[in-house]
């Protein structure tokens, strides 16, 4: 490959690039240097010639995005951050891969300044550059007027072989293409090489006549070494309007070390004696270690420079448009602060007793009223809007081309791509979004649901479909173990609500968590109204687990614990049992993890120590319920696969019945 297409000094600052990564890797002994190596020179020319950033101030909210979806080429972006202003100091490059250090093993966006999604799961970075496009247009219809465009940036994404193996990528880029995402921009690091071998072993499709057909513009760099032609390559993107862009950048992994274009370099440390050489192969000190040559800082300040100036430039048109339009600009504000506006849930829905609702229709009733109050609330559903009452299913108010304004996205049955597309949003700032599929599909869409809580994302996921009650779809569509197995993801709140206020209350929850995603488990079929002045208020789902229905007499014989439509049936049971002169409590616990959070003096309110009577109901596996029964307690769940069948017959079928729940409760107090 040729080196000859560049200065003096933009050759050194490569290289710079080039040896600061390959060094922390060698110093970690651990990491990626083959990827640096060979997609150094792509990455100077984007961060260089291109992107617009402010070091100084990383959260500008009309910064160009950069998102390296080959999270395990970390070394690459935390030499570019160093040298391009950000606070990362040459003594955080040098504990790479430490504990406690701001340069781990992937890119964490809530680590380390500059990094604006966490990535590393390939496909991942993908998605979450689609879903940065996608808020980029939306903000850009709300906020932008004729003469002040306040919000007009680039997303820039770089993205591996493995990123485009990855069903998520392929999602995403479907529906990117579609919508004419014409301010992306990826560049795919091409150098037919993975983790186990050449990529011709398993992925030997035509990746360029894939993106055309998902509606891309395609181009092709056959040096990645040639800056001119890298450089003009982006200059194209940036002309097409109606397309977003995929750039085949021709590479060679680890280009310059005695295991260039092997899989041997992919994920290993060079070795002491291989650095040296690839040192030496561009003319580098093979005994200089993190070092940065006479030239390189004065060269990269200037597009530091050139940066701060744009920011200060969008300053001055933000005062401006403060002026002319001060009610857009305090919207503007607020969103991007994360904050909700002022009588945000005013028009919340509240629900009287001897109606019966789905928790999925009180919360399409909830969003509805949420939208009213939140003008930059926005989402959608995997193909599922008409069940899971998401708005949009009339196709009113659609995000589409030509409507970037529009509200409810249509992310077609593309789940995962969902996921990712939402954890991108999120990280864009100004927006509040919500996803919704069937619970038993949240399966598909894992990886994106653990990055959310692992970065604490403001995304609302609705799951409705929440229980073997469905019926007929049978158990491929029953969830089981899903509410399980999305209570056990940390910052992960789940909620599943009793009935409609609940469920009010739990969008209430939801929207008031600024760090973290909320997962709301919704029912398919109608549950009565609790009656509130009867029983407690739904405000309690603030505390996660509360006392519903206090047993008659002041000392309770056993308590029934119960989630969701299960809390039906512990009531009916409670009065069954006291006509028996058996006194129940009874709460509705729509959150354990809320629960956890409150002292313990509000939980052993709830659950006493000397009340060891305890039975659990709820219609998914029994795990989660020993922690709260105890040795002397007992559940009812169900620990298999469920049935096709009549709701109704299927949850008699299982045991969830107001009759058995009497049962095991006599039986437990007889124990």
């Amino acid at each position: 490959m040729s080196t000859n297409q560049s200065s003096d000094i933009e050759q050194l600052t490569i290289n710079t690039i080039r040896f600061l990564a390959t060094d922390m890797v060698q110093k970690a002994n651990s990491g990626h240097p083959g990827l640096p190596l060979g997609a150094a020179p792509m990455a100077y020319v984007v961060w260089n010639r291109f992107l617009r950033f402010d070091p100084k101030e990383p959260k500008w909210p009309n910064r160009d995005r950069f998102v390296l979806s080959a999270g395990h080429g970390s070394a690459l972006l935390y030499a570019l951050l160093h040298l391009y202003g950000y606070d990362l100091p040459m003594s955080e490059l040098e504990k790479f891969r430490q504990l406690g250090s701001k340069t781990p093993g992937h890119p964490e966006s809530t680590n380390t300044p500059g990094i604006e999604v966490t990535t590393g799961p390939l496909g991942q970075g993908f998605g979450n550059a689609v879903g940065i496009g996608m808020a980029e247009e939306f903000l850009a219809a709300k906020y932008n007027l004729a003469d002040a465009k306040i919000i007009d940036n680039y997303t820039y994404c770089l993205v591996s072989d493995g990123d485009l193996m990855e069903g998520v990528a392929s999602e995403a880029a479907s529906l990117a293409g579609h919508l004419k995402l014409g301010k992306l921009i990826f560049l795919y690091d091409d150098n037919k090489i993975s983790l186990d071998g050449p990529t011709d072993l398993a992925f030997t499709e035509d990746v360029p006549a894939r993106f055309d057909s998902y509606g891309w513009q395609t181009l092709t760099v056959e040096d990645g070494n040639d800056l001119i032609a890298i450089e003009n390559a982006i200059l194209q993107a940036q002309e097409e309007k109606q397309r977003p862009t995929l750039i085949s950048v021709k590479t060679i992994i680890g280009y310059g070390s005695p295991q260039e274009g092997t899989n041997k370099v992919h994920g290993s440390a060079l070795g002491e004696e291989n650095l040296k050489k690839t040192k030496e192969f561009f003319g580098w000190d093979p005994e200089k270690m993190f070092f940065v040559p006479d030239g390189v800082r004065e060269h990269t300040a200037q597009a530091i420079e050139k940066g701060t100036k744009l920011h200060n430039e969008w300053k001055a048109q933000f005062e401006e448009y403060k002026k002319n339009n001060p009610e857009l600009a305090q919207n503007f504000a607020t969103s991007q602060d994360g904050k909700l506006p002022e009588g945000w849930d005013a028009q919340m829905p509240t629900f009287k007793p001897g109606e019966q609702l789905a928790t999925r229709q009180a919360s399409g009733k909830a969003i509805e009223a949420l939208r009213a109050t939140i003008p930059w609330l926005l989402g959608g559903s995997a193909d599922l809007s008409s069940s899971t009452e998401t708005p949009g299913k009339d196709g009113s108010d659609s995000f589409q081309p030509g409507n970037y304004g529009g509200r409810n996205l249509w992310f077609g049955v593309r789940e995962h791509g969902m996921g990712a597309i939402l954890n991108g949003m999120a990280s864009y700032g100004g927006t509040r979004v919500f996803g919704g599929t069937f619970l038993t599909f949240s399966d598909y869409m894992r990886g994106s649901i653990r990055l959310a809580a692992l970065t604490h994302a403001p995304v609302t996921y609705v799951f409705t479909h929440d229980s073997i009650a469905l019926g007929e779809d049978g158990p491929t569509h029953q969830p089981v173990e899903q509410v399980t197995s999305l209570r056990l993801t940390p910052n992960l709140t789940v909620l599943r609500p009793a009935d409609a206020n609940e469920t009010v209350e739990g969008w209430k929850v939801a929207m008031s968590r600024l760090r973290g995603p909320v997962a709301l488990i919704l029912s398919r079929q109608k549950l009565p109204i609790i009656d509130q002045e009867k029983y407690a208020p739904a405000s309690n789902v603030w505390k996660g687990a509360y006392i519903l229905s206090e047993a008659k007499n002041s000392t309770p014989d056993i308590i029934l614990i119960a989630t969701g439509s299960e809390v039906h049936l512990i009531l009916e049971a409670q009065e069954k049992l006291a006509a028996e002169g058996i006194n129940a409590r009874v709460v509705s616990a729509p959150s354990l993890e809320i629960f956890a959070q409150q002292d313990e003096a509000y939980q052993r309110e709830v659950l006493p120590k000397n009340l060891t009577k305890r039975l659990a109901v709820e219609a998914g596996v029994t795990l989660p319920w020993y922690k709260y029964v105890g040795l002397e307690g007992d559940i009812i769940g169900i620990d298999s696969f469920g049935d096709s069948g009549e709701g109704n017959a299927v949850l008699a079928h299982f045991g969830f019945t107001t009759e058995n729940v009497v049962k095991r409760a006599k039986a437990l107090i007889n124990k």
